[in-house]
């Protein structure tokens, strides 16, 4: 498992994580599709933002392996801002390559490009 360094490990002063620390014996956990309805809390919104402006500051529009990104984090992404790089796409590969869908990602999140705003 690759493990993106400089990577922040979650948000600051939060418990929602961003990275995972060891790869699990019995596989990856899969990345899925997660809706995100209007009525989430602010502070899930947050981390979706933050997350995506730290995805941004390290890969920008380059495909990115999944290595130690979180999937449940990258489920809430997944399919909209965040998409396969591959075909054929294995949700549950730690080497699965992913690439930002920047026009997505800025109308999703604007405030995640702007600079420094995401540490």
């Amino acid at each position: 498992m690759l493990k993106h360094r400089g990577f922040p490990g979650r948000l600051s002063g939060t418990d929602f994580q961003f990275t995972v620390r060891r790869a699990n014996p019995k596989g990856a956990s899969p990345i899925t599709r997660r809706e995100r309805y209007r009525d989430r809390r602010a502070p899930d919104r947050r981390a979706d933002e933050a997350f995506m402006a730290a995805l941004w500051q390290q890969f920008g529009d380059e495909p990115f392996e999944r290595g130690n990104l979180d999937a449940g984090r990258l489920s809430w992404l997944f399919g909209r801002e965040v998409l396969p790089a591959e075909e054929p796409f294995d949700p549950e590969s730690y080497e699965a390559l992913l690439v930002i869908d920047e026009n997505a990602a800025r109308a999703s999140f604007p405030g995640a490009f702007e600079e420094d705003d995401w540490a």
